[in-house]
């Protein structure tokens, strides 16, 4: 991801982009032009305003509180961190600093998305039943630290939350590994949101097939966000009876209109740039703060602990996996 980043950056109006940590160097010319330095500190000693951490996820704790440390905000690509334990050292970092922090989940600009929230805040699905994802494809040989889990899954759970405004209160899992890797590569997860909504989410890395697809079921019939296309579709309960009783039966819930929406299509990378570059400029607070960040950490971890110990794990109101109960 570093090399989009150096990408939407080094055009990104109102922001300098003053240098790279790489300790490989930038072998492909993805810097942009900008210094390839070796350390972190280097990079603080140039005085910069805000960093964007882009390294393995195993690595952002180390980084996030150096820079934290050095008062320094940070946009961190998701997840926050690589355990629940690293998230809260990070929140408490920039939070008791005052320093503006955000994770790059990415999902939240993406124009289908975003339109989709809209849309629910303004009441336009009525209540809401179900949100049900499917994020598949081939395996990224550039993943090789986490599991499908942290790394997929953590799109699905933070973008659940986000366009319904609601928290997860239950999930349960199964998981299989299926590449040859330490990490799981597939996961199959039900949960239920704290307004009583049922979730269901399908992640893999074992399909040559790519699907992003998000699915929201209510009162009034049913959104479904492509966001690969960024196309958003409401298909709406009909407003009129069906005549014709076979064709009744067979349907259950009467089909009604079909609308794609037009939407305009920004690139969602440069929009979550241009959010957080107006939240460090005090114009605006529309990011995934980072303990929203710890939120999706802290029902990551409730997940792969359901799948290890064939539980159903509660969430408190605060998000923290509690008690589970046998499934």
């Amino acid at each position: 991801m570093g090399r989009h980043h150096a990408r939407v950056l080094a055009g990104l109006e109102g922001v300098d982009f003053v240098g790279v940590v790489d300790p490989m160097g930038d072998k492909n010319g993805w810097a942009q032009g900008a210094p390839v330095l070796a350390e972190v500190d280097q990079l603080i000693e140039l005085g910069i305003d805000y960093a964007v951490i882009a390294c393995p996820t195993a690595l952002h704790e180390e980084v996030g509180l150096k820079l934290a440390g050095a008062g320094v905000g940070a946009l961190i690509e998701k997840p926050v961190a690589d355990s629940v334990e690293g998230a809260r050292k990070l929140v408490e970092a920039f939070e008791s600093r005052g320093l503006v922090a955000g994770v790059g989940h990415i999902e939240r600009c993406n124009p289908a998305l975003r339109s989709l929230r809209q849309r629910l805040e303004a009441g336009e699905l009525g209540d809401v039943y179900q949100v049900v994802t499917r994020r598949q494809g081939p395996f990224p040989h550039r993943i090789a630290d986490v599991g499908v889990v942290k790394d997929l899954a953590t799109h699905d759970i933070d973008l659940t939350g986000w366009v319904t405004g609601q928290r997860y209160t239950s999930i349960a899992a199964r998981t299989v590994s299926k590449s040859g890797r330490p990490h799981e590569d597939m996961v199959s997860a039900v949960g239920q949101l704290s307004d009583g909504t049922m979730v269901n989410h399908l992640v893999n890395w074992l399909s040559p097939m790519k699907e992003r697809f998000t699915s929201v079921t209510g009162e009034r019939g049913c959104f479904i966000a492509d966001t690969l296309t960024a196309d958003l579709t409401f298909y709406s309960n009909a407003a009129l009876a069906t005549e014709w009783e076979a064709l009744q039966a067979f349907r259950g819930v009467a089909e009604g209109d079909m609308i794609r929406y037009a939407i305009p299509k920004r690139e969602p990378l440069l929009v979550e740039h241009e959010l957080f570059r107006d939240a460090v400029l005090g114009k605006s607070e529309d990011i995934c703060t980072l303990r929203e960040g710890m939120r999706t950490v802290e029902v990551a971890a409730a997940v792969l602990r359901s799948a290890a110990e064939g539980i159903t794990v509660s969430l408190s109101d605060g998000g923290s996996p509690s008690e589970g109960v046998t499934s």
